[in-house]
């Protein structure tokens, strides 16, 4: 039977309607839109969505238990209280904004409340230096029953099984004619060779073989100087690269108001301390949507830490600087206009350099140019969303914007030396739980 014409145009007009409002509301369901909450049907949600490190960690949204993390949570748009909890684990809570149509992402880390004790050694170790990739650190001992053991030795960080199987690998005899207790050490940028300093002389020595100081040339004034001419070079024009991703005001205030400036291991945030009181103008970059609507500080103050996230445009107050006697670090970059193309060899003019005449005074401004951690201040967690800080007797944890702050061990810290395995499963320490043992590394389990 033949359909009269205007009765298909009717059902051809009629099927494009149910489909278009159709899609119309499957598109705003996935905003958020139209949906049930615990105030009834909702026409204007927004979602929260909580991930946490470890699963399986309970929600609460004021102060009622929600969901399980790794889910989504269609809310009206409002400001709430999450708190998330589990068994064996600090609590994590924040005030979080959920708006209309935007997801908040709450990205969690939950740290235990009593985490174990690995020991990493066992005969006593002394003079440790961690490498500017944070995937190595070598230190010196005596200890051995065998003095062709004795000399110094390199710990890889890293949780490949047979690196750890291995355990960690002589790097260097011990010489009589030289005292490696006393030694300082210069990391190439790349990590792969390293410059072991003594008031009378100095070595080249690489990573990846076994190193016999006894037929070892020295480096001669020239050759020192020469190769690390080539490796502030390279460090210039690195730090360039990631100081050109920030707003302009961020660079002038970077290279010309603030020390012991740090990128996180993403290099999207920026840790520093000011040196001057600085007004940080607002909307520097484009805001984007769900930011952090976290309190924030742009009205900077000299001696008050911060932490600056590039992405969302947020500056937050961290923590303040402690009495210290130990060098501050100064970016190398002198030009905050960054003219100078990454690709060009950059004249010693151009950068402010970490040579000094005295060896060990050039040793100790390369260690705190890579590290802060003989430096009294915060370091970044390799997850570039946490800082930790040692101290006294204590180790103590936080978000990047200052929030969550936990205690996460306390007890004796030898030289408050605290540093990260690289996937953030562990935290090392250096200390002796004994007046009779000797000062041994120790890994703080944090999974």
């Amino acid at each position: 039977m033949q359909v009269p014409a205007n009765k298909g145009l009717a059902f051809t007009i009629f099927s494009f309607a149910v489909i278009a409002i159709g899609s119309y509301f499957a598109i705003q369901y996935a905003k958020g839109n139209y949906h049930f909450t615990d105030n009834g049907f909702e026409k204007e949600t927004g979602i929260l969505a909580v991930n946490s490190i470890p699963k399986g960690a309970s929600v609460f949204v004021d102060g009622k238990l929600t969901t399980a993390t790794d889910d989504t949570i269609y809310l009206e748009p409002n400001q709430y209280q999450v708190e998330v909890k589990k068994d064996g684990y600090f609590n994590w809570h924040k005030q979080l904004k959920v708006e209309k149509g935007l997801v908040t992402q709450a990205r969690v880390r939950l740290f235990p409340s009593a985490p174990s004790l690995t020991p990493l050694t066992f005969i006593g170790v002394e003079n440790l230096s961690p490498s500017p990739d944070g995937q190595k650190l070598i230190y010196f001992t005596a200890s051995n029953s065998s003095q062709a053991k004795n000399g110094l030795w390199l710990l890889e960080l890293a949780n490949n099984p047979l690196s750890l199987q291995k355990g960690p690998r002589q790097l260097t005899n011990q010489p009589t004619f030289l005292d490696l207790t006393r030694a300082d050490f210069i990391w190439s940028p790349d990590s792969d060779a390293l410059i072991l300093v003594t008031p009378k002389k100095s070595y080249l020595v690489e990573i990846d073989k076994f190193t016999d100081l006894k037929t070892k040339r020295p480096l001669t004034t020239s050759e020192f100087k020469e190769t690390l001419d080539a490796w502030e070079q390279e460090m210039f024009l690195k730090e360039k690269q990631f100081l050109s991703k920030f707003p302009k005001e961020v660079i002038q205030l970077a290279t010309q108001s603030a020390y012991n400036v740090y990128f996180s291991p993403d290099k999207k945030r920026l840790l520093y301390t000011a040196s001057a009181s600085v007004s940080l103008p607002d909307n520097l970059v484009p805001p984007l949507p769900a930011a952090s609507t976290q309190v924030q500080e742009r009205n900077l103050k000299p001696g008050s830490i911060y932490v600056y996230d590039r992405e969302e445009d947020r500056n937050f107050k961290v923590g303040q600087e402690t009495e210290t006697s130990r060098p501050k670090k100064q970016l190398l970059t002198l030009d905050s206009n960054l003219k100078l193309s990454l690709l060009e060899t950059a004249s010693k003019s151009a950068y402010r350099s970490l040579q000094e005449k005295n060896p060990i005074q050039t040793s100790k401004n390369w260690r705190v140019y890579h590290s802060p951690l003989y430096a009294d201040t915060y370091q970044w967690f390799p997850d570039s969303a946490h800082l930790f800080k040692a101290e006294k007797s204590t180790i103590r944890i936080k978000e990047y914007d200052g929030t969550n702050e936990h205690n996460i061990y306390s007890g004796n810290l030898v030289d408050q030396f605290v540093y990260p395995w690289p996937d953030g499963s562990r935290l090392i320490i250096y200390t002796t739980f004994s007046p009779t043992s000797p000062l041994n590394l120790y890994a703080i389990e944090l999974e």
